[in-house]
């Protein structure tokens, strides 16, 4: 029995071209609101981080659709638009709406199959689920396990610390900031299914540990009510 090849429906210039949407689209979703946007305080909620945040969860969902056997082409252009929404809708409200506008562009720049367009999108919309990764496609399980992935890895940690600034609190903070990505790490660990988002997590998690065990070996913690110089000098 012959093993199956499958002619991908992307080219890798189509791939680029999707990219510079996504790219173009997040940018003007800030540009078009005049109070700068929602919460664009936050690192995360910039157009510059969420770029960089869907080009991680593709890379990633990437290598776990190859090694689980799922259609990496679904997997890859599903990944790239699951955030395209992100910045101009609710949280409860971009994963659908992400599917919309993936919907828009699929089926009005190339001639795609219309069972990828429906994989696409429907992966898109099921990537804010929150039950057992099972329930799903293998496509969308990769997806979600991605998207897990990135918040827990060198992206998240150093995100975590930049917190820190916008929270008015000093590096003696660090410690407990990078153990909030342990937290979440561990959450994902028991979300997520495959063997190959299994390893990848517990290589990060790892990492994170091994960095807070660093901060926490010298970064001291100051009492900020302790009095460091003692009491005051009696005049002679």
């Amino acid at each position: 029995m012959g093993v199956e090849i499958r002619e991908s429906p992307v080219s890798d210039e189509e791939f680029e071209e999707m990219k510079g949407f996504v790219h173009d689209y997040l940018a003007a979703s800030v540009e078009s609101e005049d109070d700068g946007g929602r919460m664009r305080w936050y690192p995360w909620h910039s157009a510059e981080y969420r770029f960089n945040h869907i080009l991680n969860v593709v890379e990633l969902a990437e290598e776990i659709a190859e090694s689980e056997g799922a259609n990496v082409d679904v997997t890859r252009v599903a990944a790239l638009f699951h955030d395209i929404a992100k910045l101009e809708v609710d949280q409860d409200l971009h994963a659908e709406e992400g599917a919309r506008i993936a919907r828009e562009y699929l089926t009005s720049h190339g001639d795609y199959p219309a069972s990828f367009v429906d994989e696409v999108c429907a992966a898109v919309e099921d990537h804010s689920y929150q039950g057992d990764l099972t329930d799903l496609s293998l496509e969308t399980q990769c997806l979600i396990e991605a998207d897990l992935l990135d918040k827990v890895g060198a992206n998240g940690t150093a995100l975590m610390l930049l917190r820190m600034g916008y929270e008015s609190r000093t590096h003696i903070d660090a410690a407990e900031m990078v153990g909030r990505v342990l937290e979440r790490g561990v959450d994902a660990r028991e979300r997520i299914r495959s063997d190959t988002a299994e390893s990848i997590v517990h290589r990060r998690l790892k990492r994170v540990k091994w960095f807070k065990e660093w901060l926490e070996s010298e970064v001291a913690d100051v009492d900020p009510d302790a009095d460091l110089h003692g009491p005051p000098e009696r005049p002679d």
